[in-house]
């Protein structure tokens, strides 16, 4: 143990392998990439890769323009860093992003990682139709000083265009003069609100068109050969970081540094890329397929962004590679033999504890692999590894990692209730199966009036490499989070699962791919509450909150067409009360 703490804190610039018996896939596997020249063919935008028929080729080849941002992007870094000028000169102080998934995360792990500047703008992500949630974010700082980026590659993302139409109103409102100052002097010189509002979206959608027609402050136009999760480098990512005063010729630089190492001429067993790629590729194909980050303090908002990029990108078709972020430590013998961990650490980081634990797992006979830091502006190159190992590991699945044909079926389910109830003015509601208390629990009938027993048996079909996800449509705030890692810790703790947690309707466009379309091994706790504040959306027909229970209600129905075993939990009344109830109910379930 002793050799291997050694190792860890002696990392510079190369990983460290811990692969134990795996070795031998990985060796077989750096075997066969190389002897398919998988580097020359993917700098060579080869479709046939990744799948054998003529239409998807193409359509993956018209998706690796992400390759080539690192040195493509450098010649936007001047208007970037002169557009935050821009920004400062109109006087505005915060930033606020509305988008989803691949269009809001990278952003969302650079400001936390990087940190705000001074003198820049801090950076409010919202990736929710939570109405508590769309308020605080309202009312963190004045509106009239806040600039809103819309950001949407399609263009037509839903809980984008319902975020916007709801902060065009209120701005509109405020900037609107009232009856008896509308001929005061100063009523000429109100502020546009148009001109707090930034567009980020692909050429020619519906986005570009309304920003055009409403006059927004600027549209910027991403490479449309780019995938929403592979785009951390491009404008979608870069946009926010120059608001928030990341050095972003710094964090370009170290992207380059990577992309190098990872260039066509490098041996396979040399290219930090197509190696992680193998690893994780071979070790999910071997029984190994929850994929465990670890990281320094520091880099803990890395997990959120790579849990998007490898779930969305390989769980399809019955495979892929289960990402496992932010979960609480567990001891050693405490994990199933299903785990690959992965430990990006910082340096000048406190190491030790994690260090320790790596340590121990090697020992304990699980693959580890370290991935050394030198700062945080190397974020920029782990962007470009994980998403060049994404790639390779598909392509070691046997699937396209570029697409994501069970992301929509959630969608259109979420679609057909709201148009239900326009019509009906109620949203369809099953009976349930339990009621215990303020929780009401859906799912299969039992012979019990008790949420502890229910629970217990709806989690007793689990298999030995089965893994619990809880999926909660509530307020992202800390204290919920906590509540729900508490309650992911107890099913951990007592099971040896792997566990997930994510905030509806923001896992949608994560883990929601995953869930449906990768392997059946998935027990999913769906929890949904009662809304003690409500927004309109406007023009809507609804408000946020029958928004988000329609999304709620759509993904549980999708589960349930893709035959995955589910339960959802709604809770009456106070939220954190309600999930204090339910981590109650599995102890007791579990004990």
């Amino acid at each position: 143990m002793q050799e291997i703490l050694e190792a860890l804190a002696q990392l510079r610039e190369t990983p460290w392998y811990g692969l134990g018996p795996w070795q031998q896939h990985v060796d077989a596997g750096l075997a066969d990439v190389t002897e398919a020249e998988i580097g020359r063919r993917i700098w060579a935008r080869d479709g046939s890769l990744w799948s054998a028929d003529a239409g998807e080729m193409t359509s993956i080849e018209n998706r690796l323009g992400w390759l080539d941002l690192p040195t493509s992007m450098r010649v936007d870094v001047p208007r970037l860093e002169a557009f935050f000028v821009e920004v400062e000169v109109a006087g505005l102080e915060r930033a606020v992003l509305l988008g989803m998934g691949g269009s809001s995360l990278a952003a969302e792990t650079m400001a936390q990682t990087l940190d705000v500047a001074p003198n820049h703008l801090p950076l409010t992500v919202l990736d929710s139709t939570d109405p508590a949630q769309v308020q605080r974010a309202a009312g963190q700082g004045p509106l009239e000083r806040t600039l809103f980026i819309v950001a949407s590659k399609s263009g037509t993302t839903a809980e984008v265009d319902a975020l916007y139409r709801y902060f065009r109103e209120r701005l509109a409102a405020e900037a609107k003069p009232q009856a008896a100052d509308e001929h005061a002097p100063e009523a000429a010189h109100r502020r546009d609100w148009r001109q707090q509002f930034v567009a980020i979206t692909d050429p020619g959608t519906p986005l570009e068109k309304l920003a055009r027609a409403e006059g927004f402050r600027a549209i910027y136009l991403n490479p449309p050969d780019i995938g929403g999760r592979f785009s951390a480098l491009s404008l979608f990512g870069l946009v926010p970081a120059a608001l928030v005063g990341v050095d972003l010729e710094r964090l370009l630089a170290r992207a380059r540094d990577m992309a190098l190492a990872c260039r066509a001429t490098v041996p396979p067993a040399e290219n930090p890329g197509i190696v992680l790629g193998v690893v994780m590729g071979e070790c999910a194909r071997h029984g190994r397929d929850k994929l465990t980050l670890l990281t320094s303090p520091e880099l803990s908002a890395f997990g959120p962004w790579a849990e998007q990029l490898i779930a969305e990108s390989t769980g399809k078709h019955g495979v892929g590679i289960v990402p496992i972020a932010d979960e609480p430590l567990l001891d050693p013998a405490s994990y199933r033999d299903d785990r690959l961990f992965v430990y990006l650490r910082l340096a000048g980081a406190d190491n030790s504890a994690l260090d320790a634990h790596c340590a121990a797992l090697v020992q304990a006979g699980h693959p580890v692999v370290a991935l050394p830091l030198q700062g945080v502006y190397d974020l920029g190159g782990e962007f470009y590894r994980w998403e060049f190992a994404t790639a390779v590991a598909g392509q070691r699945l046997g699937i396209n990692p570029f697409d994501q044909p069970n992301v929509e079926a959630a969608k259109e389910h979420a679609r057909r209730t709201l148009e239900r109830y326009a019509k009906e003015r109620a949203l369809p509601e099953e009976p349930p199966a339990l009621m215990d208390g303020d929780m009401r629990l859906y799912g299969p009938n039992m012979d019990t009036s008790h949420a502890a027993t229910y629970l217990g048996e709806f989690l007793s079909q689990a298999g030995e490499h089965d893994y619990v996800a809880v999926m909660a449509y509530i307020d992202r705030t800390d204290a919920h989070e906590a509540s729900l890692q508490a309650l992911r810790s107890a099913i951990a703790a007592r099971t040896r699962l792997a566990t997930t947690i994510g905030f509806g309707p923001r896992y949608l466009h994560s883990t929601g791919q995953l869930h449906k379309g990768g392997p059946n091994t998935g027990l999913f706790l769906l929890i949904t509450q009662d809304d003690a504040v409500d927004l309109e959306v406007p023009d809507a027909g609804y408000t946020f909150g029958v928004m988000k229970q329609a999304q709620a209600l759509g993904d549980l129905d999708a589960l349930r067409d893709a035959k995955r075993r589910v339960v959802r939990v709604h809770i009456q009344g106070d939220v954190a009360a309600g999930l204090d109830a339910l981590r109650a109910a599995v102890e007791t379930a579990l004990a």
